[in-house]
């Protein structure tokens, strides 16, 4: 078993090699299997990140959510605190790039929607196992809020991204579902 590091840059390796065509293709298919999942249709209060390659990309996810009369709440982070907090988008130009490039919602455009009011979060990661263990990014930003958060939660995530095991500590939490290109896993 390889540590948390070293798996996250081989993933990041992985993925990189897939091609946009690819790329685009396959977050195509694993929206489409989303939008046929009862947590989807049920859901009125999404809760997802703007992706960035090599993420699933989110973009074509919330518009079908606006279009579908979703309310759409995207993460902020507050870096000091190492903290969380969702706030609603009406539009994609009420976003601004922070640090790392990453894009996240203006604080003067949006407003803050509480966690229990959240019906269904959509949870980002680099790799999963098939029991919905996650690993993220590294900084720790969801398994904070996920301690706190007792609505829906899934993933989604490329076939590369499954892999059989990695180090899982004690405050990890598990996504209850992980959408793929092929299948839905039911994890708990």
């Amino acid at each position: 078993m390889h540590d948390k590091n070293s798996i996250r840059q081989q993933m990041k390796e992985s993925l990189s090699k897939l091609t946009k065509p690819i790329y685009e293709d396959y977050s195509y298919k694993i929206a489409c299997r989303l939008f046929e999942l009862e947590d989807w249709e049920q859901a009125q209060v999404i809760g997802i990140t703007i992706s960035r390659t090599p993420e699933v990309d989110t973009y074509q996810i919330i518009r079908k959510a606006w279009e579908s009369g979703k309310q759409v709440v995207v993460p902020k982070c507050y870096p000091k605190e190492k903290r969380l907090s969702f706030r609603s988008l009406t539009e994609f130009s009420q976003l601004e790039s922070v640090f790392y490039g990453l894009l996240e919602p203006n604080v003067e455009q949006t407003t803050e929607v509480s966690p229990d009011k959240i019906d269904l979060l959509i949870v980002p990661g680099l790799a999963y196992t098939r029991s919905g263990f996650r690993l993220g990014f590294g900084g720790g930003y969801y398994d904070r809020f996920l301690t706190g958060y007792s609505g829906n939660t899934l993933s989604l995530a490329f076939e590369e991204q499954l892999i059989p095991e990695f180090p899982v500590e004690q405050y990890d939490i598990p996504v209850a579902k992980i959408v793929t290109t092929n299948e839905v896993i039911k994890t708990v």
